[in-house]
């Protein structure tokens, strides 16, 4: 039998969304589906969940959207744009019958028409406004099958981990999540002189380790002036993406989760710089982390740089709207100039700059 995962957590017998899980419940069962997670209790982690996607057919993510809800929803999405094989047909259904979701899909639209996400989300994360349309959904999508992204491998993955160590000088590591597609030229400005500042500053400059886009520039940035620069990426998406010349030190991961985590711990303080489905993915794992009191994320401070565009939007305006009503203060700090994002940083590092 198909195996679905199921979102969500029920919590107490009150919960406004028990009758719906259990109708869900029912309607999986009955449609011929096993269902894992139908008691809501499993806990995901960032070095569990590629697993969780291994051993599953397809995913319903119900009413009721928490932040771990949100950032297991965008996970998969970017699993999708990243031609992860693991999700190769699996659909994706969110029951939105709530509107608990509506702050994450003005977020997705929002950055389609800032350029940072190519896809129509809506071709991926298929919402349902009832139980009954879910399985509706679900058994047109595993006959249709996932759209394919519109992506091309520029190449084979042979790169392996390799470590050169800090500078006797070097004053901590700020992790940059940034977009790999745009490829504006202000925004590439942008980043190659964040990445040239983190050097004058003798702080590490850490990235996903892709070649273009921001995150190419950023590292760019940092190794013309002479930076240690470090990164982490998976076979997958080097063969899409390639890797920057001149890192220091590269820890290569078999999924995106476990890459992310790797950045994370080797990192002091954190730039999310204009980006896709995937820095968004990236923040919201580092706001889990500060709500969980993960130690990984202790004294650590977030950056976000909402720059403007000439008509005076800000990147990250519907993602700030987001995550107000989620998140506590000082979790992180708006930045609205380039010039902003240093002494920002620096006011909350937990070292001498």
């Amino acid at each position: 039998m198909p195996k679905v995962r199921l979102s969500g957590t029920v919590l107490g017998e009150n919960d406004p969304s028990r009758s719906t899980r259990a109708r869900l419940l029912y309607l999986l069962f009955s449609g011929g589906w096993d269902i894992y997670n139908s008691n809501g209790d499993q806990r995901i982690t960032l070095s569990n969940i590629e697993r969780k996607i291994v051993e599953s057919d397809a995913f319903v993510f119900t009413p009721g959207a928490t932040l771990e809800d949100m950032f297991k929803a965008i996970s998969i999405f970017v699993g999708y744009q990243t031609l992860d094989k693991h999700l190769a047909g699996k659909p994706t259904v969110v029951l939105n019958s709530d509107f608990t979701w509506d702050p994450l899909f003005s977020v997705l639209d929002h950055l389609n028409k800032m350029g940072t996400i190519k896809q129509n989300y809506r071709d991926y994360l298929l919402s349902a406004e009832s139980s009954d349309q879910v399985i509706e959904i679900l058994e047109n999508a595993r006959e249709q099958g996932v759209p394919d992204v519109g992506r091309e491998k520029i190449g084979e993955s042979n790169t392996t981990s390799f470590e050169t160590p800090l500078p006797a000088n070097h004053a901590g590591n700020i992790c940059v999540f940034c977009s790999a597609t745009l490829e504006e030229p202000s925004y590439l400005a942008d980043g190659e002189e964040l990445g040239k500042r983190l050097a004058q500053n003798n702080l590490g400059c850490v990235s996903g380790a892709g070649r273009s886009g921001i995150m190419g520039a950023v590292v760019k940035g940092s190794v013309e002036a002479g930076g240690w620069t470090g990164g982490s990426n998976v076979p997958h998406i080097i063969e899409l993406e390639g890797l920057p010349d001149g890192l220091s030190s590269f820890w290569l991961r078999p999924d995106i989760y476990t890459r992310m985590e790797v950045m994370i711990e080797n990192s002091d303080g954190f730039v999310i710089f204009p980006g896709g489905a995937g820095t968004v993915q990236e923040l919201l794992a580092l706001m889990i982390f500060k709500r969980q009191g993960n130690p990984l994320m202790t004294g650590k401070p977030v950056v976000l740089f909402n720059r403007q565009n000439i008509a005076g939007i800000g990147f990250w305006d519907p993602l700030i709207d987001l995550l107000s009503g989620m998140c506590q203060p000082g979790d992180f700090v708006v930045a609205s100039t380039l010039d902003d994002i240093l002494p920002a940083l620096v006011k909350k590092l937990p070292l001498t700059v």
